[in-house]
């Protein structure tokens, strides 16, 4: 034990080293090419000043800026991986002619003032657009970019059309979606009125605690930067397993449990679909404006690719200015959340290898600000896709000039059984013939002893969830799961868009969940997850009202559309699964009527799914024609 202990000493050791180096070297690459000037305190309306990092070309000629907004740590005097990217990011932005500025939200590390997510107030973004626009050094265009939190502020700034804003470049940007069409995630804080428990494990990681220490008012950037070599005000959270953590009840206490912080978390997990604090924040809805050309780059195991994807369409379609309108493109690729560079020749995606995914990201972006930031004829329009989109198992990359693409076709497959599509062992169907038997499947639901989550689409649950495709069989063999397949399938399929789903369904109790998922069979058996989603049964009639079941009644209830494109080879099949939980991915109905965020006592359910000519439950799969 003493040995490996100090072995495993040694490889960490050796790891910061080679970090620390490869800072040093990108950071003096930076100096050689750019005039570095750090902690600059850019002042707001209010007079709270947010630091930001600006590197810039050694040139007397005004230049376009790139401009990414986090709240994350980037002092680049750390050896993080974090601040590792800043300088590159930074290097290759310096390197084509843009100044590259980044700057962290109020409240974060040496920003002033009080935190919240998404970087409220709004016109923090509006103010710091100005500010560099006025720059002597600036000519007055400004794009933004980021992935995740670097990005989700995007969206909301754009509906205030900055005359500055030219083009922007958000990618997994789907926590700063509130409300978009049939979508009310609120940020991804809910999934059909259910809470997504990603934000449980991410404000454990990421959010400052009131009792911070501060930096003195009015501190200048000497003194700042000065500091900064020896005090990056990051936190070091003590490790928690959050598989263990977010089995803790009631919700409303998982932070507490964990000696975490809780002054974001206690306010939103209160919060139900439509509570009016979700439109007083940071983030968009489809009642705003929208203002900027936008290149979006989602991912099929993302945790909301569907609102992505439903965001994309509605600029296309609603905004005013027709430039804006026609100048939004999209990149949909095979990987998790932000893990579009780590695409390779064999890109594994969970357990599943999808091919070569790679993409020439860099090259399609920088070609997109040079059009919109320098005016440069790169013919963008005339080489890029509108929709670039990665069809998993042919393996290829695809393009569209709209999404979905126009040569696709909603096919409807019906559900079926003789009344025991319980398991992997049952009798579930799914064809495209109406079914029949009016014997529904039923399952007993056990809040205690939910379905655990098997890979899905996902990001930020450290490691209560491990995303993308894994083989579902052994989680089929469960009597709580429905599982209705197709027949071997005699030619290939590709399913490509939007997946609806309908089901009809009655329980014993006033309030419950139904899950679906949706899984290519291949010959053998190996059974890899798509896409999934769950919708709270007394929401089933909208958002803004709770509607609860009665015992022996049966309600129609429509599920969130989920989205991929897969290529179902012949000799596969076509399975969707049906339950009532899918642990911890979404927190638990505990099947009572109440709030459920403050329950810690559960109830069981007996729960069930109707399929017959008078309940026809269906899928509704976009078939590519």
């Amino acid at each position: 034990m003493k040995s490996f202990t100090r072995f495993t000493l040694l490889v960490f050791s050796l790891f910061i080293t080679h970090n620390a180096m490869a800072q040093d070297d990108i950071l003096e690459s930076l100096s050689e090419i750019a005039i570095v000037d750090q902690k600059v305190m850019m002042p707001m309306r209010d007079g709270v000043r947010l630091a930001t990092d600006i590197y810039r070309p050694k040139t007397d000629d005004k230049v376009p800026v790139i401009f990414s907004r986090t709240p994350y740590n980037f002092n680049s005097w750390g050896d993080g991986e974090q601040q590792t990217r800043t300088a590159q990011r930074a290097y290759e932005a310096v390197k084509r002619g843009y100044a590259y500025v980044v700057q962290n939200e109020r409240g974060r590390y040496y920003s002033e003032g009080e935190w919240d997510i998404l970087g409220v107030p709004l016109t923090d973004g509006y103010d710091a657009f100005t500010w560099m626009k006025n720059q002597s050094w600036s000519n007055g265009k400004i794009g933004t970019i980021g992935c995740s939190s670097t990005a989700e502020w995007q969206m909301a700034i754009a509906a205030l059309d900055h005359p500055s804003h030219f083009a922007m470049v958000p990618q997994a940007y789907g926590a700063g979606v509130g409300r978009v069409g049939e979508f009310f995630e609120q940020g991804n804080w809910y999934r059909g009125g259910v809470e997504q428990m990603l934000f449980f494990s991410w404000l454990y990681g990421v959010e400052h605690d009131k009792f911070k220490p501060r930096i003195p008012a009015g501190a200048t950037q000497e003194d700042l930067i000065r500091i900064s070599r020896f005090y990056d005000l990051a936190p070091e959270n003590p490790r928690v397993d959050m598989s263990e953590a977010m089995k803790h009840l009631p919700i409303q206490d998982i932070l507490k449990n964990i000696n975490g912080k809780q002054e974001v978390f206690d306010k939103m997990v209160r919060r139900k679909p439509n509570h009016p604090d979700w439109y007083k924040g940071g983030l968009y809805h489809d009642d705003m404006g929208f203002g900027v050309p936008s290149f979006w780059f989602a991912s099929w195991y993302d945790v909301s690719i569907s609102p992505n994807l439903a965001l994309y369409n509605h600029v296309r379609n609603n905004a005013k200015d027709s430039e804006v309108k026609d100048n939004q493109y999209m990149v949909i690729a095979p990987v998790l959340h932000c893990r579009y560079t780590r695409a390779t020749e064999n890109t594994i995606v969970g357990e599943r290898n999808v091919g070569d995914a790679r993409l020439n990201y860099d090259e399609q972006i920088y070609a997109w600000f040079d059009w919109w930031l320098k005016g440069e004829d790169t013919n963008f329009k005339e080489k890029t896709p509108r929709v670039q989109y990665y069809t998993m198992g042919s393996n290829k990359w695809q393009a569209a000039e709209q999404w979905p693409p126009e040569n696709t076709q909603l096919v409807t497959y019906y559900l079926n059984s003789g009344g025991d599509a319980n398991s992997l062992y049952g009798d579930g169907e799914l064809t495209t013939k109406k079914p029949n038997n009016d014997t529904p499947d039923s399952f007993i639901y056990d809040p205690m002893n939910p379905v655990k989550s098997y890979g899905g689409n996902v990001c930020c649950t450290g490691n209560a969830v491990q995303g993308g495709a894994f083989d579902q069989q052994i989680m089929e063999t469960r009597n709580d799961i429905l599982v209705y397949t197709t027949d071997v399938l005699d030619s290939g399929i590709e399913v490509t868009g939007f997946i609806e789903s309908l089901l009809y369904v009655s329980s014993d109790v006033k309030d419950t969940d139904f899950t679906i998922k949706l899984i290519d069979v291949y010959p053998d058996g190996t059974a890899y997850n798509l896409d999934e989603t769950i919708q709270r049964v007394r929401y089933r009639e909208g958002y803004d009202k709770e509607v609860f079941m009665k015992k022996g009644m049966v309600y129609k209830v429509d599920l969130t559309p989920m989205a991929t494109s897969n290529y179902f080879k012949k000799g596969h099949r076509i399975r969707i699964e049906i339950s009532s939980s899918n642990f911890p991915r979404f927190a638990r109905n505990l099947n009572t009527g109440g709030d459920n965020f403050n329950e810690s006592e559960a109830v069981i359910a007996i729960n069930s799914v109707h399929h017959s000519s008078k309940y026809p439950s269906q899928i509704r799969l976009p078939i590519k024609q």
